[in-house]
């Protein structure tokens, strides 16, 4: 394959989601997961990922045409009359062109095809064996950098819970009223050697991030915005690690915001460890909401600016 990653690359995204549960867990009654000791929200690097893997297959044609694929998303099967969901096992034969096709030749069929495989990794459960692929791009658990509180919202449903009832059951939902979410990513380029995954998978990955993040329009997810996207590449195998840890927020009461306008995020520490590394730096490229304000050492700043200086 050609155009493979060749530059280790560190990723900062943050997203603003607001009155909404950015993800629920499901052993708990589908409450934002949440990490009880510091009132911050927690979310998923799963969630995120399939956060990517629904834009690339709704927007980017990634959806079985022309050898475009989602590999990990729900396929279906008919046997007689009656329709299944289809296990991993039957996912991955669906990428097999003949039943004496060898195992490294099915696993380059599903690489090519699927930019998920190439870009995520992932368990490829095949015939008589499977195959483990680490995948480059990798996410820690997001968290909020703010705190937080979970609220809960009563209504009345538009059927009854059984027959014989004289009124609609009641719903309880549970919801953020507002949160700053922070994810830490890493593109390894050793493990993308592997897995094949090349330039124009990350130029994908960067665009589902942001784009896949701003579309995720359902009932629960409305009201989730982009708000930053920080890419750095590196000069060699390197990464400073932990940029969302030092981003700080300014306000006067984190648990009363309700938008961009209630603080500042104060990215003096970010700014200092990445001067102190700017030789390892190759290049920053940075997306930014324009509602979002900026602080360093307590002056108001245009963060492009900033970076700018550092390149």
């Amino acid at each position: 394959m050609e155009n493979i990653i060749q530059k280790r690359t560190e990723l900062l995204f943050l997203y603003e989601i607001e009155n909404a549960n950015p993800n629920g867990d499901p052993l708990n009654e589908n409450r934002p997961r949440f990490d009880a000791e510091d009132s911050r929200a927690i979310v998923s690097d799963v969630r995120l990922k399939r956060t990517i893997r629904d834009y690339w297959f709704e927007y980017k044609g990634f959806n079985g045409s022309e050898d475009k694929d989602i590999f990990i998303r729900e396929t279906k099967y008919t046997d007689g009359d009656k329709e299944y969901i289809a296990s991993g096992k039957r996912r991955a034969a669906d990428f097999k062109k003949d039943k004496d096709v060898s195992k490294e030749e099915h696993t380059k069929n599903i690489l090519e095809r699927c930019i998920d495989i190439r870009v995520f990794g992932g368990v490829l459960p095949l015939d008589k064996d499977s195959i483990t692929l680490t995948g480059p791009t990798q996410f820690q658990m997001g968290k909020s950098i703010n705190r937080t509180e979970v609220i809960e919202e009563q209504g009345t449903g538009a059927f009854a819970s059984s027959d014989k009832k004289g009124q609609a059951a009641f719903r309880i939902e549970y919801k953020l009223p507002y949160a700053i979410i922070g994810f830490n990513g890493i593109i390894n380029e050793k493990a993308a050697t592997y897995s094949g995954m090349k330039e124009a998978d990350k130029t994908l990955l960067l665009e589902g991030i942001w784009q896949g993040t701003k579309n995720l329009i359902s009932r629960s997810k409305f009201g989730q915005m982009p708000l930053l996207l920080l890419s750095i590449d590196y000069k060699e195998p390197f990464y400073i690690g932990n940029l969302r840890q030092r981003l700080k927020l300014d306000c006067s009461n984190e648990l009363k915001i309700r938008s961009t306008e209630d603080y500042k995020i104060d990215v003096t520490q970010l700014l200092d460890t990445l001067s102190a590394n700017k030789e390892k730096i190759d290049a920053i490229t940075v997306k930014v909401d324009d509602r979002l304000q900026f602080i360093y050492e307590g002056k108001a700043i245009n963060l492009k600016s900033k970076l700018n200086e550092i390149t």
